[in-house]
């Protein structure tokens, strides 16, 4: 056995006790682990079989152990696919968001520039149609996973086609964030590091300590991030009549500073009883805080741009997220298994804001001031929620499970908006000057009676969900998924000013997976027939309007539709695998979703104002290729230096039936994306260094018959370089977006009069260097 490090061990009887627990109790270690996949719950039935008598077969037994476990791997040997992501490839490049660590990954691309946050997304599309699941459970609203530091994650899980045992909101796929479960016995890590940019500054303290003293261990992660920003961006509004005649010009020029908090605590709490049974409690808390300001010139070339030629506001936030799950594994007769948790969640969220609008006097040419607004708002959330599974070897080659997936959630929301009655003293148009006295001005352009407001909204969503699933080897080469889950969902919202909206909804998802061997153990196929969907969010069921300061075609209100319907999708996906080597992998991949209801983008003029919201409008269709490969050279190369190379490359192609074409592509869904990486890693272990590029194509979309946006190509080029300087101490230095691209933006809207109106957007981009020391004691 290994001798245990010199610092923070633990007592010889605590570390036998320890060890004698660890043997006795293998279900104790798969918790650890996470929930088994069903090939992993099908070795552990093969584990479990009756003993042979102790002594020297006891010994054998713990022998086979280890070689099943060596030789299991997910991506290879389970028919649900997926695609693990460890810790070490996790922590890699030092990122210091879970968006910046999925980029890299094959077939995810992350919306929008290189450290501006984004929306996560699997073949092309995001907007729901990729599920992101924090240990097996959907996030709560108000949970922003930018707040989820890497350092406290585990694994990621990214399943293309859906399974019963999650939720089937998964259309175009699922990634399932584990956080760190592992206990190892008196570690402890210390990470300090700082990452800075062109107009950004972000320092970060994180630890991870865990210990063990008999049949108790726990283990406790801390973050603290603090971001800085300031930055500029600037964007041009072209309006032109049906005969192509410019009508407005206009420029406007924003600046943007703010600073954010971010405390991250995970502890994890696990209790080993009689008869191999665990008991589990873990806990997730996240407490920010951001105060920001911002300004926006406009400049108008030619015609009236907006009600403002100023604007100024200022925003803070204060947000604490928290979740507690306590999960029981108990054992039962012939080898079979209950897992259950329960768990409740509470996030509050608390904002203050004030805008300020001015025009420039005709007269004076001063600015006035022509909008005073403060807004005040607070929600709350809270929820419960439940979840089981049973699982029993049914029948020789088997794996049966069968479980359910409910909860409750409550959110309650005020808002409160005030604005400053500016019109008092104001005359209706200028008046010529009186002897000895200034001329009367009319009010400012956007200067407009105060309008106040309260509103009170309280939505309540019940939901319950019931699986089954059975994994079959068919033959030692043939592997048969079966699964079966319905979900029913029930939302209610009323509000003061709101009529009472509720929507009832339940899917059935028949599910199969397949898995086939060849010949010679190196080729597998796979296949995959599902029937996923896509449930409207809270908020886009409630009619309440976001209003716009400077409401126009490209800046609308925002309001809810209580009509809308779930989004129902038949998925096809089919794989090839070659496996030719220690960690080597060619792949070569196709899927296809036929999506029913689809949800697309509306605008709307109402009352003199535009107004944005979201309908149903028939069927889309989405198809892709993916191919994939990656090995260490020495597969080819004798003698070949440490280095693992990987490539990806994803194509994507869509259609919205109700929209005309060119160009009717779902959701903004990027048509091609690649990947491309090189990993380094010294004989001796103490240097490592790589690089990853990652290629998104993007273009004009028609997201509806007088909607186009066009999406922004991207090149990001992020490096890294990792220093062992004892085997308790090492340094790692990043750079992301080495490139420095801009981000870039188009939205364009045709008129009902034939005509068009144009928003260009410029976001200035830059490197970003990220050092970090990371010291284990």
């Amino acid at each position: 056995m290994p001798a245990c490090p010199p610092a923070h061990t633990l007592r010889s009887t605590l570390l036998a006790a320890a060890l004698a627990a660890a043997w006795g109790a293998p279900a104790a270690a798969a918790d650890q682990e996470g929930t088994p996949a069903p090939a992993e719950a099908r070795q552990e039935t093969l584990k479990e079989a009756p003993a042979a008598p102790p002594a020297a077969p006891a010994k054998l037994q713990r022998v086979e152990i280890k070689a099943s476990a060596a030789g299991y791997n997910p991506r290879r040997d389970d028919t649900a696919s997926k695609i693990i992501v460890n810790s070490e490839e996790i922590q890699r490049y030092g990122d210091t968001s879970v968006a910046e660590v999925l980029k890299r990954l094959p077939g995810i691309t992350v919306s929008g520039g290189a450290g501006r946050g984004g929306e996560i997304r699997m073949r092309g599309l995001g907007g729901g149609y990729t599920q992101i699941l924090l240990n097996g459970e959907r996030m709560p609203a108000g949970f922003s996973i930018d707040s989820l530091a890497p350092d406290v994650i585990e694994r990621i899980e990214v399943l293309r086609a859906a399974s019963a045992e999650f939720s089937t909101q998964s259309i175009a796929g699922t990634i399932n964030i584990v956080l760190k479960k592992a206990i190892k016995s008196a570690q402890r890590e210390w990470k300090a590091g700082i990452a800075k940019g062109s107009d950004f500054v972000s320092p970060n303290l994180s630890l991870q300590t865990s210990d063990r003293d008999g049949d108790f261990s726990y283990s406790l992660g801390v973050n603290l991030n603090r971001y800085q920003s300031e930055r500029d961006s600037d964007w041009r509004q072209f309006d032109a009549d049906a005969a192509g005649r410019p009508t407005l010009s206009a420029s406007t020029r924003a600046h943007d500073k703010g600073v954010s908090n971010n405390l991250n605590l995970a502890p994890r709490l696990n209790w080993a009883l009689a008869g191999g049974d665990t008991l589990t409690s873990q806990t997730y808390l996240s407490l920010n805080h951001y105060d920001g300001n911002n300004w926006s010139v406009l400049t108008p070339l030619l015609g009236r741009g907006g009600d403002f030629d100023r604007l100024d506001s200022r925003y803070s936030n204060h947000s604490a997220y928290a979740r507690s799950d306590l999960s029981w594994m108990h054992k039962l007769a012939a080898g079979g298994k209950l897992d259950t948790k329960f768990g409740a969640s509470f996030n509050r969220n608390s904002s203050d804001g004030a805008v300020r609008g001015q025009d420039i006097s005709a007269l004076s040419q001063q600015l006035k001031l022509a909008l005073d607004r403060k807004v005040h708002s607070n929600s709350t959330d809270k929820g419960f929620s439940s979840t089981g599974k049973y699982a029993a070897p049914w029948l020789t080659d088997h794996a049966l499970a069968l479980g359910w997936d409910g909860g409750w959630s409550r959110r309650d929301e005020r808002r409160g908006q005030r604005e400053a009655d500016l019109l008092a003293g104001w005359v209706n148009e200028p008046t010529p000057a009186a002897p000895g006295q200034a001329p009367a001005e009319a009010p400012p352009h956007g200067a407009r009676p105060p309008f106040d407001d309260d509103q009170q909204i309280r939505a309540e969503v019940r939901r319950l969900a019931l699986y089954g699933q059975d994994e079959w080897n068919v033959t030692p080469n043939w592997s048969l998924y079966l699964g079966l889950r319905w979900e029913g969902m029930s939302t209610s919202a009323e509000g003061r000013k709101l009529d009472a909206v509720t929507r009832r909804s339940g899917v059935w998802s028949p599910l199969m997976q397949t898995l086939y061997k060849l010949p010679g153990g190196k080729d597998q196929l796979r296949l995959a027939l599902t029937r996923t969907y896509k449930a409207p969010s809270t908020n886009s069921l409630i009619p309440r309007r976001y209003v716009s300061s400077n409401n126009s075609q490209v800046e609308p209100d925002r309001r809810g539709n209580p009509d809308l319907k779930p989004e129902l999708a038949l998925g096809l996906d089919a794989s090839y695998e070659h496996y030719f080597g220690e960690g080597a992998l060619l792949s070569a991949s196709a899927s296809m979703r036929r999506i029913d209801d689809y949800t697309r983008p509306g605008l709307l003029r109402e009352h003199g104002r535009w107004v944005a919201t979201t309908v149903n409008d028939g069927r889309a269709v989405t198809r892709g290729v993916e191919l994939e490969a990656k090995f260490p050279l020495s597969t080819f190369v004798a003698h070949a230096p440490a280095l693992d190379l990987r490539a990806s490359v994803s194509r994507n192609w869509s259609r919205v039936e109700a929209v005309p074409g060119p160009n009717n592509r779902l959701d903004q869904q990027t048509p091609l994306s690649a990947t491309v990486g090189i990993d380094y890693k010294s004989p001796a272990g103490v240097f490592a260094a790589g690089g990853s590029f990652a290629f998104r194509n993007g273009g004009t979309v028609r997201a509806a018959a007088d909607q186009y946006d066009y999406v922004s190509v991207r090149r990001d080029l992020d490096l890294y370089a990792l220093w062992k300087v004892d085997p308790k101490n090492q340094l790692r230095l990043a750079v992301s977006n080495a490139l420095g691209q801009d981000y870039l933006s188009n939205s364009t809207y045709i008129t009902r009069d034939g005509g068009s109106s144009r928003r260009n957007s410029v976001y200035p981009g830059g490197a970003q260097l990220r050092l970090t020391l990371e010291m284990k004691r």
